[in-house]
């Protein structure tokens, strides 16, 4: 799984120093904020998936690189803005200082706005067919808003201090994290031409998918080392936030997300064309824990 991850992220850099990369920067401080966050490390799971969605469809990855390339652009956004004093107030990201503590709060909001921004005009720059750009960039928007990781956050912090029942859970994190998980593989799906059948079994692997990377990040919290992790663990259940392990235990934390990893793999069986990169991608999300 790492050679794998390894040469995905490779190609995935490549294109995104392009997009990052322009003649004339100006002002340069906000390129070298965004590309100072987007290089700063990171699994670019999200790429990923979207590649080898296009894969499964049977197409060149190369399809979906306008899309790979946005959503990591939008993820690292939402880094940018949860690590500010704001939200999570935190110091290091990846073993880095955060953006807001290297260029300050002001370009750090900038520099997330920026991304945001660059990924739509990437991915609807693609060259497929126009409807296709269109479709997968109105895809990545739903899942980055409030309707998906825009909503989740809020629900996150609005939720602090209290506890939410296991629905509620559910609901929070499918939006904060699974929402953009799923809209990586669907989008990645739309660009390769995957017809509605296609796309709903895609859209449902990635519920399960996003949901059990959630969990394994939260009993990563509890159990992983700093080090490694290259952030502040154990700050969640000191802010009371609501998360697996907060919710169900440790124990029935990783029973939930094995059972959710079972049930993605079935849903992958479903589809059609070379989906070992995929069924991988789901061992690696359990395998981050063990």
């Amino acid at each position: 799984m790492q050679a794998i991850m390894q040469k995905y992220q490779n190609k995935v850099d490549v294109a995104l120093i392009k997009y990052l990369t322009q003649g004339r920067e100006y002002p340069a401080v906000i390129y070298r904020a965004m590309r100072y966050s987007v290089f700063a490390g990171g699994k670019r799971l999200r790429p990923i998936l979207a590649l080898l969605a296009a894969k499964a469809c049977g197409v060149p990855e190369r399809r979906a690189m306008p899309a790979a390339c946005a959503l990591e652009m939008i993820h690292t956004y939402s880094l940018i803005h949860d690590d500010l004093p704001a939200m999570d107030d935190d110091d290091l990201r990846r073993g880095k200082p955060t953006s807001h503590k290297k260029f300050g709060e002001a370009i750090a909001i900038l520099a997330g706005d920026a991304l945001l921004t660059k990924a739509f005009e990437t991915v609807l720059c693609a060259r497929v067919e126009p409807q296709l750009a269109v479709e997968a960039a109105s895809e990545i928007a739903r899942a980055s808003g409030v309707s998906g990781m825009v909503g989740g956050q809020a629900l996150d912090m609005e939720s602090g201090g209290k506890r939410l029942g296991k629905k509620e859970l559910d609901i929070l994190h499918s939006k904060k994290t699974g929402a953009l998980i799923t809209a990586s593989l669907v989008s990645g799906a739309i660009l390769a031409g995957a017809d509605t059948v296609q796309r709903r079994l895609f859209r449902n692997f990635g519920g399960k998918l996003g949901l059990a990377f959630q969990i394994t990040d939260d009993i990563l919290d509890v159990t992983g080392n700093e080090k490694q992790m290259g952030k502040r663990l154990r700050k969640d259940k000191s802010s009371g936030k609501n998360t697996y392990p907060a919710i169900y235990g440790l124990k029935e934390s990783r029973k939930k997300a094995e059972q959710l990893v079972v049930e993605a793999r079935a849903i992958l069986g479903k589809i059609k064309g070379d989906i070992s990169g995929l069924e991988q991608v789901a061992q690696f999300v359990l395998d981050r824990y063990r």
